[in-house]
């Protein structure tokens, strides 16, 4: 009757986890796969003619040629919209006043939109900022806009609660002037102004940014991210798995021990804003080890995030190596650090890598220790030589940042997908490298 029991208890424990794992998969499934639908659209969307004279013109990559046909087919199908908008430019200054009062806010407004959907018109002197100097780079943002166009959008509150939408057409607003035929034209002939094409924009992982983001790669923030990365964990591996060795190998069991492990508890649970805030303090204001935001200064403060699961991690793979390997080394006359470089540290690596992996992840993504310490918004990343001076743009902050404090933030959502995607990507893979690593060093191990 016990066995039976035993037995039963087995199974639904061996079933609760496999639930359990199958339950947290499909959690990440359910977080993983928008961000990667959307993120994807960064590198392959329908682009149009305005993304590829911007490439071609900041870049000097694509084909010219091909580049000089598309803008003159482009410049054809404007030309009537050009027209219209001189034609109308000239009719509404002999408008009644009263017309010309309930036309003039949406006249500015279809001037606008049309400028930002094509680009300013021929003549025109070309804005100071970059993005304006463009029409819609994208297809998808096109539509948008060319909406935008053609419907004005208000909203009905007549009938309580929350009101709802209400689209007017503008060739309604319009009627009986000359440019009530505008709207149908732009409606029809949209496509032919500006010519979509699906493209593939690799370079968006290299590509430097343009007009905030609005236009170009995310190139700085790819490779600040890396730079962190790296140097934290340049930092902090050497340093915690020395205090692994000496928790484990050379300090006595006692008081002062007991208080050494329960600081390292400690730190492991403090929230990472308050690394960012004694890095800023301690790093940059005390000891100045730059004027001001670094990378050697971010790369400082995420080594000290990181180093508490370094310690734990490495300190179990030690505990955890066989008592008799020890004995076995010391027995034929190695002396003792001898015996944790040649045996230990081998035998305890797969251990020491998997806390190297869950750091390494955690560095990589942290927004916190690097606002107040390496992280800029926008700029050119550093090169190598100029890391222990220099601030960089970073994936975590710069998410962050786009998605909360940029002017624009619905017209670079796809900038916002692509980072995020691409930040889980570096993650994924750093992470994918190192468990190849503990895996291949294990399998060494084994014989």
């Amino acid at each position: 009757m016990r066995m039976t029991i035993r037995r039963l208890l087995d199974r639904l424990f061996t079933g609760a986890g496999f639930l359990s794992i199958a339950v947290m998969a499909g959690f990440l499934l359910l977080v993983l796969v928008p961000i990667f639908q959307r993120g994807v659209g960064a590198y392959v969307f329908m682009g149009t003619v305005e993304h590829r004279r911007f490439i071609i013109e900041h870049f000097g990559r694509g084909d010219a040629e091909g580049m000089t046909r598309d803008l003159a087919d482009t410049a054809a199908a404007r030309l009537p919209v050009y027209r219209m908008l001189g034609a109308f430019e000239q009719e509404f200054a002999g408008l009644p006043e009263a017309r010309q009062r309930a036309l003039k806010p949406e006249w500015r407004l279809v001037r606008k939109e049309i400028d930002e959907l094509l680009g300013p018109p021929p003549g025109k002197p070309l804005p100071e900022t970059i993005q304006r100097c463009y029409g819609q780079t994208r297809w998808d943002r096109a539509q948008v806009k060319l909406d935008g166009i053609l419907f004005r959008e208000s909203w009905d509150y007549t009938a309580g609660g929350m009101g709802h939408k209400v689209l007017t057409p503008r060739e309604q607003i319009f009627a009986g002037t000359s440019l009530m035929p505008l709207f149908p034209c732009l409606r029809e002939h949209a496509r032919d102004m500006l010519a979509p094409r699906l493209t593939f924009y690799g370079r968006f992982l290299t590509d430097p940014s343009a007009g905030n983001h609005a236009l170009g790669g995310i190139g700085p923030e790819v490779l600040g991210t890396i730079y962190l990365t790296v140097g934290a964990m340049l930092l902090a591996i050497p340093f915690g798995i020395v205090a692994a060795i000496y928790f484990q190998e050379y300090a006595r069991e006692g008081r002062l021990l007991a208080l050494l492990r329960s600081c390292v508890s400690t730190l492991a649970g403090v929230p990472s804003i308050v690394f960012g805030l004694f890095g800023l303090a301690f790093f940059i204001n005390t000891l100045h080890v730059s004027h001001g935001k670094s990378v050697l200064a971010g790369a400082l403060t995420l080594a000290l995030l990181v180093l508490p699961t370094i310690i734990r991690a490495s300190e179990e793979a030690l505990r955890s190596v066989p008592a008799t390997f020890r004995e076995a080394a010391l027995a034929l006359g190695a002396g003792r650090w001898h015996t944790v470089t040649s045996v230990l540290l081998p035998a305890a690596l797969p251990g020491i890598l998997t806390g190297v992996v869950i750091s390494m992840g955690r560095a990589a993504g942290e927004t916190a220790p690097i606002i107040f310490t390496a992280a800029v918004s926008f700029g050119a990343a550093p090169r190598l030589a100029q890391v222990l001076d220099h601030d960089t743009p970073a994936l975590p902050w710069n998410i962050y940042n786009l998605c909360t404090e940029h002017a624009a933030v619905d017209e670079i959502r796809h900038v916002q997908y692509g980072m995020v995607a691409t930040l889980v990507m570096i993650v994924l893979i750093l992470n994918l490298a190192a468990v190849l690593l503990r895996a291949r060093v294990a399998r060494r191990l084994k014989g």
